[in-house]
C-alpha cells in the first residue's frame, strides 16, 4: 500500500484489501529527527506492520539521522533523496556500478 497514512491509505483499508507491504508516507518521516510525537507515530506504524508480518518501507529519507532513526526502530526498507534523486535506467546502473 503506497503513501499508507494519507488520503485513501488507512487502518481502515489494511483489512479490506489483499495488501502485503505497506510504504509510510513522507510526511510521517520527515520530522522525525525533530520531533519525538512523529517518531513515536513512525515506531506505531512499524508495530502495526510488525503484528500484520508486513515489511515497511519508508518514503522520504533524506538524512542519515532520519535512516539511523527508521533503522533503529526495525523500519524494512527506506527510500529517499539522501540515498540518490531518481534516476533513468541508464544512469542507475551506472550509479549501482560505482557504489
Amino acid at each position: 500500500m503506497d503513501d499508507f497514512g494519507s488520503g485513501y491509505s488507512s487502518l481502515g483499508t489494511l483489512s479490506s484489501m489483499p495488501v502485503d507491504v505497506l510504504k509510510m508516507d513522507r510526511s510521517f518521516v520527515m520530522n522525525i529527527d525533530h520531533n519525538d510525537k512523529d517518531f513515536r507515530l513512525v515506531e506505531l506504524i512499524l508495530n502495526i506492520a510488525r503484528n500484520l508480518k508486513m515489511p515497511v518501507i519508508a518514503e522520504g529519507v533524506e538524512t542519515e539521522n532520519q535512516m539511523t532513526l527508521l533503522k533503529n526502530a526495525g523500519c524494512d526498507y527506506v527510500q529517499g533523496y539522501y540515498f540518490s534523486r531518481p534516476l533513468p535506467p541508464e544512469e542507475f546502473e551506472a550509479f549501482i556500478a560505482t557504489n
